[in-house]
């Protein structure tokens, strides 16, 4: 060792010594973080300090869980610059940078600020397992002036940003770890298209294998992951940004989204505190079809259908026998790429390729349909937002690559096909429509049949108790029938002034007929349960029965809902003033 590098580390030595103690989870610009030294987020989730991954012997700073005890890297600073001893300080610079130096003081990493920071400046690591440089100041303020969520290693957190900030061009993608002790980037990358209708895609080098489909308005065509109550998802496409996040619901729960060096590229993962380990919950590609491209061009991939790849209805493998999984398929009708092409629907798939497709959020489903009608490269449309019954527009041009059926999933899309492809289909459309139609018809007609008979029958009820009705009122009682409006006229209409009194029945009341005689008038009650039966039998038997003590009955009267009951006007007050004192002899009743 020379003279030079061991004065170095003296200093560095003295440094640390003499430094006053620090927040854990923080450090200032006048301290540093040595190897076997840590910073920890304030809740104890995660810390921050140099580690060795696997096997290796070299030394990294990274990010792993606290509070697990399963060492779970889930960022690294220094992946393509590791340490070869334990003599590497991390600490902010005269500049408001901060550095990863090694023995020889040489930076072997940066976070590479754009510009100078004049404000002082602290370094905190955050209950999110976010690393950021920020404002000595600024105490909860998430402006940052730099931070490690922008810089993604294989793992994306919770919170973390998958995609682009437009404004500085600044691409956020994950990138597998080379091996378990090697945490250089991998062949494997996740990360968002750019594009005028993007889309989340894994690539294997400068090969692309699993798309999931652009984003509906509630998830991916080729959904990984419905929601559910432990995650929820966003996707943010505007003139700033441009990424996907997902967030835990459940704050008890420790998940985690991993690109893998495997077979199984990206795994997502929920810490099982009964276990105390790492369980499984979810892996993409998840089988064969979600391989990129596998049908080739117009084929769809179906699971569970031998072989899994197919043709899309109007369409016949290019190669003439099974779809060749390198040619695909063809039109069976060729377009005449005009206002005489048509389209068809086609339900639950996974979208194609969206490299070559276009968006407008201002058109509707019609609009969208009109627009593709008129270009003839247009091949196919939908809908950009499935949301409320749908609306935006995307078409697609070109060659359609990368679908697969999805049921219960996926999304309606309409297909660009030859007039006489669609004519095909006509002749059972309008079998169809006929069928439902005629049945429709004679629906109709047996319903208005029953409500005619129903009514023919109502009238002919109601003819046959008029009839009776009149007949009854018709009845010869053997007594003189008084009309409704004599009696009223004897009565003053009913006057209450010459209300004699009530019984179970109705009202009495005094009347004078025109001739003189005073009558007493019983008027049967609307509401009483005498019928006109009972009634009748009651004049009946009153008509033939005489006794001296029984009131006469002169006649009565039925018109309409009236029943009234016309007897001889008694002037010797009411029964009950004969049964307590006047003499029995002069006693007359009203029945």
């Amino acid at each position: 060792m020379d003279v030079l590098s061991f004065l170095f580390i003296c200093c560095k030595l003295v440094l640390f010594l003499s430094e006053s103690s620090f927040a854990s989870d923080t450090i200032t610009s006048s301290q540093s973080l040595n190897d076997g030294r840590t910073l920890v987020s304030k809740d104890g989730s995660f810390e921050l300090g140099f580690f060795s991954p696997g096997s290796s012997k070299n030394r990294y700073v990274g990010i792993w869980y606290k509070n697990i005890p399963v060492k779970t890297v889930v960022w690294v600073a220094n992946r393509l610059n590791p340490i070869n001893d334990s003599f590497g300080f991390l600490m902010i610079n005269k500049t408001g940078n901060l550095v990863l130096t090694s023995q020889s003081n040489i930076v072997v990493w940066s976070a590479y600020l754009s510009k100078e920071v004049q404000t002082p400046v602290v370094l905190q690591l955050l209950d999110s397992g976010n690393l950021v440089l920020r404002g000595e100041h600024d105490g909860d303020s998430e402006t940052y002036f730099w931070q490690s969520f922008d810089y993604p290693s294989d793992t994306l957190l919770p919170g973390m940003k998958l995609g682009w900030d437009l404004k500085t061009g600044l691409e956020r993608r994950v990138t597998s770890w080379k091996s378990f002790d090697d945490p250089s980037p991998g062949d494997f990358i996740w990360a968002i298209e750019r594009q005028d209708n993007p889309e989340v895609v894994m690539w294997k080098g400068s090969r692309k294998f699993y798309r999931t489909g652009p984003w509906n308005g509630l998830r991916f065509s080729a959904p990984s992951l419905r929601p559910n109550p432990i995650f929820s998802f966003s996707f943010v496409s505007n003139d700033v940004e441009l990424y996907y996040t997902f967030n835990i619901t459940n704050k008890a729960v420790i998940s985690r989204i991993v690109m893998n060096q495997t077979l199984y590229v990206r795994r997502r993962f929920i810490w099982n505190k009964a276990t105390q380990s790492w369980e499984l919950y979810s892996d993409v590609p998840r089988d064969q079809c979600d391989t990129y491209g596998l049908c080739g061009a117009y084929g769809i991939c179906i699971i569970g259908q031998s072989p899994v790849c197919q043709c899309l209805k109007g369409f016949k493998p290019k190669s003439g026998g099974y779809v060749d999984r390198s040619q695909g398929c063809v039109r069976s009708k060729p377009l005449n790429y005009s206002r005489q092409d048509g389209f068809i629907k086609f339900t639950e798939l996974k979208l194609p390729d969206a490299t070559s497709s276009w968006v407008s959020k201002s058109m509707n489903l019609k609009e969208c349909r009109e627009g593709c009608l008129e270009n003839s490269s247009c091949m196919a449309y939908t809908n950009s937002d499935i949301r409320g019954g749908g609306s935006g527009c995307a078409m697609w041009f070109g060659e359609l690559i990368d679908m697969r059926d999805f049921p219960g999933g996926g999304q309606d899309f309409y297909i660009r096909m030859s007039a006489s492809e669609i004519a095909k289909g006509e002749p059972t459309t309008k079998i169809v429509v006929i069928v439902i139609s005629t049945a429709a018809l004679l629906a109709v007609v047996l319903i208005a049949g029953y409500l005619i008979r129903k009514r023919r029958r109502n009238i002919a009820e109601n003819s046959r108790e008029t009839d009776q009705e009149n007949e009854d009122q018709n009845i010869d009682l053997e007594l003189p029938l008084f009309e409704l409006a004599t009696i009223a006229n004897a009565t003053d209409n009913f006057s209450i002034n010459n209300k004699l009194g009530e019984g179970g029945f109705g009202p009495v009341y005094k009347g004078t007929l025109v001739d003189g005689q005073e009558i007493a008038v019983k008027r049967l009650s609307k509401i009483s349960e005498q019928g006109l039966k009972e009634l009748k039998n009651e004049v009946i038997l009153f008509s033939k029965l005489q006794h001296r003590n029984l009131v006469k009955l002169l006649g009565c009267c039925i018109q309409g809902e009236e029943k009234l009951l016309i007897y001889e006007f008694m002037p010797n007050k009411s029964l009950d003033s004969f049964i307590f004192g006047l003499d029995p002899s002069n006693l007359k009743i009203f029945s």
